[in-house]
């Protein structure tokens, strides 16, 4: 099977390299993420260097240039929002979920305590390993198996980026494969153009340690090329997350090459390099939590590790200054090794009354529960230890192409592009019979694979004031699945659809922008979702959806910025439980509605007034008034129709139409006060608001409420109940003492507030009060 494997796989790289060579790209090897031409998600140029700093605003309006760290120009139909390096800096940002929480739409939440798996949902998708958002890096997909296995495992530290991008809407359709709710995509930074970089150092309680050393330069005229030029990223990162027995460290190392070639050509190389060893498990009980508090975690022997290795390379060719092609190739090879006592939540079930273990079976009756009693327990008693062992190889091409023209004598801007997109996954289960044993017996042992090719095209026409863009993307996968154990089977299955789009701006006055689109979501299933270890498809189509937005973006004075927009995610199949979050309940699908409003605005009164001082408040707002199923969510049959015990009536339980979604808060506010000055001084308070959500599809108020009963495992396993509304505040302030140095305090939830974020398995806590302190010397 090996063999085969491998001879598939020099097929796939032999059509690959021949359809790249019959459209005359240029390929070589660098990191997965190249900065393509930011029109598009593929179709992004690759800057030269230059030294300039974009600009400091985190809004951009539509039809307007969207500025990045280093990248040509983006113009935008629909709704997106900018976080530049300034931003970024300024706040001092520790981790990914603290930068997107400054988002309209966008909901994060914490897990460990350090953002190393981030949850993020947007526009009330389920936040659980974000798996309904999608990742990339200058304009690439970086996640380990975006169609076949969507989970954000890897997460680069935030430091390393000098820009965020919030995508939604009809913009969605230029990328792929996740377009039904948005993506984020984060800017490496570019070259400078004199040899130069950074250091920094940030310490603070907990132990956190965080240290940052950026070097790059340009060279002119180097042996018959314009330019060459390089940079290197280094980062160390270590704390205490949220709870007890939960450090982590993290090393990431970034490289970036570009040649400028001559004037039509430039090619950009990069290879990355990302390790992990922490402490990480799931949550924790009713009664632990009362008893205990926030910080306890008994699970002092599970151990989490990650390695990933990532190279891509870009060659753009400028025909004239009216069309451009761009040329990607990306590889990344990503491991994660996952041991842990506690399988998927506190009520798993336990050992047999012969004390013989199966899969699933765990520590024993009595300390099951003692946990749900919340009586401490001693882990180094549980004789069981499961492996979660994952390896993954990610490759594909992408080739795009973005023209001005003029047809029907319009004056337009034409976008179109293909990827082949290939995935491999090796997931090994691993039971073992001591509190720390790294072998045992193998439970799982598949193979998965993913191969996608997909295409857009768009056409921007430009009409006075109007701008009208009609497009369509085409996405189809197909999946197969080998289970190696013996007697095992494989299986398979594939789908295609055609995604079409529209959006329309409108420039009534030079100081607004107003804007409507319309596209059809979509999201591929998971492998496991799609085919089971029985060989057995699974009855499962995409996820669907169509999307509308309707808002306006203004700048009616100087010193203020806001937009207002509305949107409407109307789903005929939204895919939930499963194999993600679901504790082993079989994969289900139902229509659901989202409606809401995103509102955004920022005030610079020294702008505004002319003011050598700065005030300036900034607002990221979102009502989500709608968020309910229109139909109860029915767990999919087996292609042999039969239907999981664990689906009673064949729905999930408590789902039913008009029913609140779970994980879906109605309000989510981040407001930031400030003070900036000229001298380089900046203070500023930040307030984060969450309202309360349900987390279960029963909207149950209490565990206490459950239908098997006050007393009864699932009631206290912390896992259903409310999860109550919460605040957080936060602030930093940064001072430049000299040119080249400068000086920065932050205290993140200075009040120390104590709140839940999450119910999947057992009760995880927010981050306690962190203080931290440190210097960034520029040379």
């Amino acid at each position: 099977m090996k063999k085969n494997s491998t001879q598939k796989k020099a097929r796939l790289i032999s059509k690959a390299l021949s359809l790249c060579i019959a459209s005359s790209c240029l390929v070589s090897v660098a990191y997965a993420g190249e900065q393509v031409d930011e029109r598009t998600q593929i179709n992004r140029s690759q800057p030269t260097a230059t030294d300039e700093k974009t600009d400091s605003t985190a809004i951009a309006l539509p039809d307007l240039e969207i500025t990045d760290t280093g990248s040509t120009s983006i113009a935008v139909s629909g709704s997106s929002t900018v976080l530049n390096k300034e931003t970024l800096f300024r706040d001092h940002v520790a981790n990914v979920n603290e930068a997107l929480r400054k988002a309209p739409g966008v909901y994060v939440r914490d897990e460990e305590g350090m953002g190393i798996r981030p949850n993020i949902g947007i526009r009330g998708m389920n936040p659980f390993r974000s798996t309904k958002i999608l990742f990339m890096e200058d304009g690439l997909p970086f996640n380990f198996a975006p169609y076949g296995d969507n989970d954000i495992y890897y997460h680069p530290p935030v430091e390393r980026y000098d820009g965020i991008e919030i995508f939604k809407g009809a913009d969605l359709t230029q990328f792929g494969p996740q377009t039904i709710s948005g993506a984020i995509n984060y800017l490496t930074p570019k070259i400078p153009t004199k040899p130069g970089g950074f250091a920094s150092f940030t310490g603070g309680n907990r132990d956190y340690l965080n240290g940052h050393l950026r070097y790059g330069g340009m060279a002119k005229n180097v042996k018959g090329v314009d330019g060459v030029g390089g940079l290197i990223d280094f980062i160390h990162k270590e704390g205490s997350g949220a709870r007890d027995n939960t450090f982590a460290q993290l090393d990431d190392v970034n490289l970036k090459g570009v040649i400028n070639i001559n004037a039509q050509n430039t090619l950009t190389v990069r290879g990355d390099y990302y390790r992990e060893d922490s402490q990480s498990t799931f949550g924790i009980t009713q009664k632990e939590y009362e008893n205990f508090g926030q910080f306890y975690n008994p699970f002092k022997n599970d151990h989490y590790t990650t390695e990933r290795f990532g190279t891509s390379a870009t060659h753009e060719f400028r025909f004239n200054d009216d069309v451009t092609l761009s040329t990607s190739f990306y590889w990344s090879k990503f491991s994660r090794d996952w041991w842990r006592q506690m399988n998927q939540q506190p009520t798993d079930p336990s050992q047999r009354p012969d004390g013989s273990f199966s899969a699933g079976e765990q520590c024993g009756t009595a300390f099951r529960d003692a946990r749900l009693a919340g009586q401490r327990v001693d882990v180094d008693t549980c004789n069981f230890t499961r492996g979660r062992l994952r390896d993954y190889e990610t490759w594909g091409f992408t080739q795009n192409l973005h023209a001005k023209h003029q047809l029907f004598g319009i004056d337009s801007e034409f976008d179109a592009g293909y990827r082949a997109h290939f995935e491999t996954q090796n997931r090994l289960t691993v039971d073992g019979n001591s509190p720390t044993a790294r072998t045992g017996n193998t439970i799982e042992n598949n193979d998965r694979f993913a191969d996608a090719y997909s295409g857009f095209a768009q056409n921007r026409f430009l009409w006075g004031d109007w701008t009208v863009t009609p497009g369509v993307r085409v996405e189809s996968v197909s999946y197969q699945r080998r289970n190696n154990l013996p007697g095992g089977k494989q299986g398979q299955s594939s789908l295609t659809e055609v995604l079409p789009s529209f959006a329309m701006t409108y420039t009534p006055i030079d100081e607004a922008i107003l804007f409507f689109d319309m596209h059809r979501g979509f999201a591929p299933p998971r492998v496991e979702d799609s085919v089971y270890a029985n060989g057995q498809s699974v009855e499962i189509g995409a996820e669907k959806s169509w999307n509308y937005e309707l808002g306006v973006r203004s700048q009616p004075m100087a010193g203020m910025k806001t937009e207002l927009t509305y949107f409407r995610n109307d789903f005929d199949a939204l895919t939930v439980l499963g194999t993600v979050g679901g504790n082993d309940t079989p994969v289900a699908q139902g229509s659901a509605l989202f409606e809401g409003i995103e509102f955004m605005n920022r005030i610079d009164a020294g702008e505004m007034f002319n003011w050598e001082h700065n005030p300036y408040l900034q607002i990221a707002y979102t009502w989500l008034p709608t968020a309910q199923s229109t139909s109860p969510f029915q767990c999919m049959p087996l292609s042999d129709g039969t239907m999981s015990p664990a689906c009673p009536g064949g729905n999930v339980a408590g789902s039913e139409s008009g029913k609140r979604l779970p994980y879906t808060p109605e309000h989510l506010l981040t407001a930031t006060l400030g003070y900036s000055h000229p001298n380089g001084f900046d203070a500023h308070f930040e307030t984060v608001f969450v309202a309360d959500q349900f987390a279960d599809f029963r909207s149950l108020n209490s565990g206490a409420d459950h239908p098997n009963g006050a007393n009864s495992p699932a009631a206290l396993s912390g896992q259903y109940g409310k999860i109550n509304d919460y605040v957080v505040v936060n602030f930093s302030a940064s001072y430049k003492v000299q040119k080249d140095l400068t000086l920065y305090v932050s205290l993140k939830n200075m009040l120390d507030n104590t709140y839940v974020v999450d119910r999947v398995r057992g009760i995880l806590p927010g981050s306690p009060r962190l203080v931290q302190a440190g210097f960034k010397y520029d040379f």
